[in-house]
């Protein structure tokens, strides 16, 4: 079914790449116009690197490709004025709000609950759970105004169920639930649905590092893509070690449209299974 999300805006966190980036270009190829930010910057106690400004110009890149418009900002999710000017300004550009992915967030470093520093926990919290609360208050203005919408709130498997030495973001991940569960009871009467993903290991940079890779194989010095899939599939109920971006993208893409229509509330998994094992 195509146009799925016609003449609709998207408002996306966290859109220079990985999930993000596939969220932006997903609703795109089904009719909808966006609005894509990003922070282009890298954190401290990440082990990764963070995304670019020119990341984030090729996502807009690829909207643009697919048809559709796209209009963008370099703003930090911790930012509340930034992230509200970059809402208020997609929304005077391409004329209302219907959907919006609070999809930005970190991963840690690898880390005993007890040894954390204070500045990591502070920055997951700062970034994972209220970056997602800044993203929904800038919105919602604009949802109600437009009637109704949906919100989508990017968990994860670690905010069903725990996970050894990343405590901080398990604990932003399940405060993600609990803002979802009471914004969808808070917004309802407005017409607008409030859901979460939760993903399971995704196939990008947050868990494609060798950080990642010792937490699942200490038994190796410097252990491989490979030797992490090996271990991973074990943990997840289908034969799989990962999902594609487009995964948790096509789960988005449908609380969004009218066939997610009476849904909210609800925390999705995307996970091969992995909280039910």
């Amino acid at each position: 079914m195509a146009g799925r999300v016609a003449g609709k805006v998207a408002f996306i966190t966290g859109a220079a790449r990985g999930q993000g980036r596939s969220h932006a270009v997903r609703l795109a190829g089904e009719g909808a116009d966006v609005i894509v930010i990003d922070s282009c910057r890298d954190f401290p106690g990440v082990p990764y690197d963070g995304p670019t400004e020119s990341d984030l110009a090729e996502t807009v890149k690829l909207v643009e490709e697919s048809g559709r418009r796209a209009v963008s900002a370099v703003v930090d999710v911790r930012d509340f004025g930034a992230l509200k000017a970059a809402v208020d300004t997609g929304v005077s550009t391409l004329g209302r709000l219907d959907i919006v992915s609070a999809n930005a967030g970190i991963g840690g470093s690898p880390c005993e609950t007890h040894l954390i520093e204070e500045d990591n926990w502070q920055q997951m919290i700062d970034i994972n759970l209220t970056g997602v609360w800044h993203t929904a208050k800038a919105a919602v203005p604009h949802l109600i105004a437009a009637g109704g919408g949906a919100i989508i709130m990017t968990s994860s498997a670690a905010g069903l169920k725990g996970f050894m030495n990343v405590a901080h973001y398990v604990a932003a991940k399940h405060g993600v639930v609990g803002l979802m569960r009471t914004m969808a009871l808070e917004l309802a009467s407005h017409g607008i649905r409030v859901n979460s993903i939760h993903p399971g290991s995704v196939d990008t940079d947050m868990i494609q590092n060798e950080s990642t890779y010792r937490l699942f194989r200490p038994d190796l010095e410097h252990p491989t893509r490979d030797d992490f899939a090996a271990t991973y599939t074990t943990l997840n109920a289908l034969p799989a070690p990962w999902v594609d971006s487009v995964d948790i993208s096509n789960a988005l893409l449908f609380l969004s449209s009218d066939e997610g229509r009476y849904i909210t509330g609800v925390p999705l998994p995307v996970d091969l299974g992995f909280v039910v094992k």
